[in-house]
């Protein structure tokens, strides 16, 4: 322990000497949906939490106080480095700092154990061992700024459905090995300050109660002494979750904490010293972020200032993965795009002009600007070529309403029963998602009594619009000054609240507009009593669609765009319906007319490239029909502006895959994500990802790791002294670049303790250890990466251990897991 170590645990211990029950009680409550109360008498001041994950939204969720919108974890993830996860990490702790918030809750290290996860682009990768890596550069970077994080959804919170109350059934093995390793390799190699416990059960307990998994692994085996708190609403026990370990119920201040708790102690349910535990973790916290008098914050001066916009382009371009380059016309690949003078470029999709830049849920902020494809590639070429791309939709991927965005200027306006104004706010979108504290300034809810949506809207084209709402209450509709619908939308089947707000859409009216006549809008909301109410908040939607076209006359007008052109660029993407918290995903196609329009495009010009804008893994049934497929996952705010650095060669798609593409969903090894009986059963036990392909002899789209970059590379030499494996590669292309060189051990049964190898369930191969090199053109480079020693280890449920398996592995120097370019042997004793 350093000496600011002690120094913080003495002025912890001082601080808790002076609360009585009552206090520490209500510390461990909360105050409000983000924040804890402060303590004046012990020198606490109120301790702040935002969500992220790739961005630091604040205490309000309103476009009036903008964030910086980052890449996708996905996209992080397929960059594998955690060194740019680290420089993520300490830009999110500069918002952090500029909001006044203490405490990040990210991130998510869930696993990709199935594509149907809903939230699956939140998450980093299918491989524990990666997650565990790029977790670990982000928290060692939100750190490095002072900042708290909260590793999260501590465990087995791996899918959407029933997320509240499903029973994770996981054997012991593929509980530590997979589940629970990037949780463990980010507590011994960051110590977070942090951990939030998930909603669901596993094995029977719920997670906010589970005093094995939190108080034995957590914090005794692992040696965890930050705090931990529970996703919001997962908290429902006084006593199981203080016994099982929980630090911090929130949101208050209506929790099972606060006097709850106090007067479970006055009667001897749970014993004081069980809330001291509690408070000391919450006070090192505090202590650590610099809200404690007395203790020194672990970090004093911010650090150096971060370009939040350049380095949102930088991480964008660094995790597009480019999984297709084909010569199509001539014998080069077709990207980089060759931006000569006079060459033309076809642009095509609905995501090319409207891009999707994050996913729904918590991680939603909002950026003070976004570059589509659209923006950015057009001014790329006006300045290389000075010919700017053609564009057509050619398909939306959805006919659905969808928030009004593009062409609306709103704002909310909160009034009182008797119509004065108590506040307004401006919106980004029809989008009205307040959550405790969010309101505008001036708006109560004990006071509202409606919020309008209200401002212009510029049509983009002429015809038939439709509008809607969603949400559940009371509403009324007007467009043009003219009431077109007054009525209550009642509560469906739905059991999530997310998924009641980003649920299914209702059309109310339609109405002709004529392209650039501008028309007021209004949608009046009718605020219901929320007295009652554990947890305040407001959330409905102003929708619009625009006029629907016969999707045969869009695919018409992007073919004969893109045969006019020498280089088609078809942007296809997922919606908010196909990916967000709240709700798992049915299947992996492309919504709409997405494929057919690929397709047509392809068989007009060969010089097709596709772009793909999807957090997670989508079907791909036309990938061998064009020239190029680039992965650009859900980009950030900067992600049109990366897109035309990579397309025209200024920047190298440094990406490769952090999880398995399948080419169906019918090959994807883990399907299941709906509870039987409420009950979501494991039974796959080790085999996820990759190494259930390989189990199954299953071929996937594109394997785990893949990704092309612009150059080649080839693996001259590899070498293994002991558990440290030497490769050296060399650039054998005409670019410079970046490779990823993947180590995967496969144990060898015929080495010198094969008998023993055999006799134990593993996987036939795994990943062990990665390294990025980077070198110019004909320029050889050399890496020494150490095989950890968990790589050689199983979790032995007799002896409730790990355990070492000697024998022989063959040490694989790899691309991709599809692709073994040097193998040497390794023996283990």
């Amino acid at each position: 322990m350093t000496d600011a170590d002690q120094a913080r645990e003495n002025a912890v211990e001082a601080a808790l000497g002076k609360l009585d029950l009552d206090t520490k009680a209500r510390l461990l409550a909360g105050q409000d949906m983000w924040s804890l109360p402060a303590l004046p008498e012990i020198g606490l001041q109120s301790l702040v939490m935002s969500d992220g994950p790739i961005g630091v939204r604040g205490v309000r969720w309103t476009a009036d106080d903008p964030s910086i919108a980052l890449p996708s974890p996905t996209a992080l993830a397929a960059a594998w480095d955690p060194a740019l996860a680290r420089r993520a990490g300490r830009l999110l702790a500069q918002e952090a700092r500029r909001k006044g918030v203490h405490v990040l809750l990210a991130p998510t290290v869930n696993l990709h154990r199935s594509p149907l996860g809903g939230r699956h682009f939140e998450c980093y990768s299918e491989d524990p061992y990666l997650t565990g890596a790029i977790g670990t550069g982000y928290v060692n970077g939100v750190q490095d700024g002072g900042v708290g994080t909260t590793v999260k959804h501590f465990v087995g919170n791996d899918a959407e459905t029933e997320r509240f109350t499903v029973d994770s059934v996981i054997a012991p093995r593929p509980l530590r090995e997979l589940y629970l390793a990037p949780f463990e390799a980010i507590v011994a190699n960051a110590h977070p300050w942090g951990i939030m416990t998930a909603y669901n059960q596993v094995n029977g307990t719920t997670m906010t109660e589970h005093r094995y998994l939190v108080n034995e692994v957590l914090r005794g085996e692992w040696g965890f002494d930050g705090y931990n708190v529970s996703d919001w609403m997962a908290a429902r026990a006084t006593t199981g979750d203080i016994e099982g370990g929980l630090d911090v119920a929130m949101p208050g201040p209506q929790t099972v904490y606060g006097s709850a708790l106090a007067e479970a102690v006055r009667a001897g349910e749970v014993p004081e010293s069980a809330v001291d535990a509690a408070v000391r973790n919450v006070l090192r916290l505090a202590a650590r972020v610099g809200v404690l008098e007395g203790a020194p914050a672990v970090v004093a001066e911010a650090p150096e200032a971060i370009d939040g916009q350049a380095l949102a382009r930088e991480l964008a371009a660094r995790g597009f993965v480019l999984v297709r380059n084909e010569a199509a016309l001539d014998e080069n690949p077709v990207l980089p795009l060759d931006a000569a003078a006079g060459r033309t470029v076809a642009l095509i999709g609905a995501a090319a002009r409207d891009a999707r830049v994050l996913g729904g849920g918590s991680a939603t902020v909002f950026p003070e600007r976004v570059v589509s494809p659209l923006d950015g590639l057009t001014a790329a070429l006006r300045d290389r070529s000075g010919v700017p791309p053609t564009y057509a939709l050619g398909a939306d991927p959805s006919d659905e309403l969808t928030p009004a965005g593009q062409g609306f200027e709103l704002r909310a306006v909160c009034r009182d029963a008797s119509g004065a104004v108590l506040g307004e706010g401006s919106l980004p979108s029809g989008q009205v998602q307040w959550i405790g504290e969010d309101l505008p300034a001036g708006a109560a809810y004990e006071t509202m009594a409606t919020i309008e949506v209200t401002g212009t809207f510029v049509p983009r084209e002429s015809g038939e619009h439709a509008f809607g709402t969603r949400g559940l209450g009371a509403f009324t509709l007007a467009v043009g000054g003219e009431t077109l619908w007054h009525g209550v939308q009642e509560m469906g089947d739905e059991a999530d609240p997310f998924e009641a707000f980003f649920g299914a859409p209702s059309e109310r009216a339609r109405l002709t507009l004529t392209e650039g006549e501008p028309v007021e809008v209004s949608l009046t909301y009718q605020v219901p009593d929320m007295t009652a109410m554990p947890l305040k908040a407001i959330m409905f939607s102003l929708l619009h669609l625009g006029p629907r076209r016969d999707p045969e006359e869009l695919i018409a007008e992007a073919v004969a765009a893109a045969r006019a052109a020498d280089t088609a660029v078809v942007v296809v993407a997922t919606t908010e319906r196909v990916e967000s918290e709240g709700f798992d995903r049915r299947d992996l196609t492309l919504p709409g007319r997405q494929d057919d329009l690929v397709r047509a495009v392809a068989a007009a010009n060969p010089n097709t490239v596709v772009v793909v804008n999807a957090g997670s893994p989508v079907e791909l049934p036309w990938r061998e029909e064009v020239a190029a497929v680039l992965l650009t996952w859900f980009p950030g705010q900067e992600g049109g502006a990366a897109l035309a650095d990579v397309l025209l060669g200024d920047a190298e798609p440094g990406g490769r895959l952090p999880t398995t593409w399948p080419a169906r969903l019918a090959d994807a090894p883990v399907a299941e994500v709906v509870p039987t009986e409420g009950r979501l059963e494991y039974r796959e036990g080790l085999f996820i990802g990759y190494r259930a392909y390989e189990a199954g002899s299953i071929t996937p789209a594109f394997p785990f790791g893949h990704g092309l970059g612009y150059t080649d590379w080839a693996y001259e030499s590899l070498e293994v002294t002991g558990t440290t494996a030497r490769v050296r590669v060399t650039n054998t292309g005409s670019r410079p670049g970046r490779e990823v060189v993947q180590i995967y051990l496969a144990p060898v049964v015929t080495g010198s303790d094969g008998a023993r190898s055999a006799t134990v369930e593993r996987p036939a191969s795994w990943l062990a250890a990665f390294a990025g090199v980077e070198a110019g053109p004909g320029e050889s480079v050399e890496t020494e990466i150490a095989l950890p020693a968990r790589a050689f280890e199983i979790w032995d449920e007799e002896t409730r251990g790990w355990q070492r398996i000697g024998g022989t592995y063959e040490v694989r120097a790899s691309h991709s897991h599809g692709d073994t370019r040097l193998s040497a042997t390794l023996d283990i004793p």
